[in-house]
């Protein structure tokens, strides 16, 4: 039987997705590292230990402990508050991972950008005007030694501001920018700059007037369904090359599909509690329909999409077709099924 993978914090389902969790037990055993796991990740659970991956040295020990007696085969984790702890388990038992100073860059916004920018990477912080004209885009990015693998490209909608949340992702396999020499030089540059090696990499660039410009790079798996989107749209398993470069293993990355996926995010039209939430069952019956899920129940207290955040979010939807168009057809026929109804709250009108 195969060695467990250490994973550090199940987080939200709506946002990291039961996705990447189900593929990586569907090949190796999973310890999951959290205070309290959330029910629906028991059932891809192989163990469990008792602690915040937070607390750096709490979670180190107690992993080393588990080790005395069960030998684990790599560690991972897909949120960048534990990228530090992960490097330092990983490191403590001689395991593939990060260097800790890597991972403490990438963690922290202000260092990581220190370094692009030291090295010369194009990028855009929120004092340039840059930073939010032209599209946004992902890129998904698999690192093996001194090669990056860009394995798809992730174009997101995004709100209005301040907070400009997505609202929807796509992945399509003939995006023409998978060909782009100045995208693709600028993701190389940026993983050099960080110093990544073996690890699935999501890279967030804005295709400015000037050329693409990193926003943020994120040495994990990204969240917001984009592996099921990638999965769908190309064939590749970013789970499974997760899993694979945190226990010394190489992934195949090789396309196997030449579609297109899409997921999109409802989030409510005002400020107050929310009363009424009802989806039409006649919603898995679309053409092309992956899925239809409620993320909020009916009582809940939600904010509007100008400041609102991923917990306001009401349900997501995923859709598939030959290309990012059929994708949007889908997806807004789908949305006709979903029904919310918010009411305004005292405090919504509090000075």
């Amino acid at each position: 039987m195969a060695q467990p993978v250490v994973l550090l914090g199940a987080g939200r389902r709506d946002v990291c997705g039961e996705f990447p969790l189900a593929r990586i037990a569907a090949v190796r055993p999973v310890l999951l590292v959290d205070p309290d796991p959330p029910a629906w990740a028991r059932a891809y659970m192989s163990g469990h230990l008792a602690a915040d991956p937070a607390g750096e040295a709490r979670t180190a020990e107690a992993v080393l402990r588990y080790t005395a007696g069960d030998p684990v085969g790599g560690v991972l984790t897909w949120s960048g508050e534990h990228l530090l702890t992960a490097a330092q388990v990983a490191g403590r038992l001689g395991l593939p991972g990060m260097a800790p100073e890597t991972a403490a860059a990438c963690a922290d916004p202000v260092a990581s950008r220190a370094l692009l920018l030291r090295h010369r990477v194009p990028t855009a912080g929120p004092e340039d005007p840059e930073a939010t004209e032209g599209p946004l885009v992902s890129v998904e990015a698999v690192v093996l030694d001194d090669e990056v693998r860009i394995v798809a490209l992730t174009r997101t909608t995004t709100g209005p501001p301040p907070a400009r949340r997505p609202l929807r992702h796509c992945v399509h396999a003939h995006d023409g920018l998978l060909h782009n020499r100045f995208l693709r030089q600028c993701v190389e540059r940026a993983v050099h700059a960080l110093g990544l090696t073996h690890t699935v990499a999501h890279l967030t660039l804005r295709l400015t007037a000037r050329g693409p410009r990193v926003l943020g790079v994120a040495p994990h798996l990204p969240g917001d369904l984009i592996p099921l989107l990638v999965e769908r749209a190309t064939g590749v398993d970013l789970a499974g090359a997760a899993a694979a470069l945190a226990t010394g293993g190489l992934p195949d990355v090789t396309p196997t599909r030449q579609r297109a996926a899409a997921v999109q995010f409802a989030y409510p039209a005002m400020t107050g509690r929310l009363t009424d939430l009802w989806l039409d069952p006649a919603a898995g019956h679309e053409p092309a329909a992956e899925r239809m899920v409620l993320t909020r129940r009916a009582g809940d207290p939600v904010t509007a999409a100008p400041h609102a955040d991923v917990t306001d979010r009401l349900a997501h939807w995923v859709a598939t077709g030959e290309d990012a168009a059929e994708c949007e057809e889908t997806l807004r026929h789908m949305a006709r099924h979903l029904t919310a109804t918010v009411t305004p709250t005292a405090e919504t009108y509090a000075a």
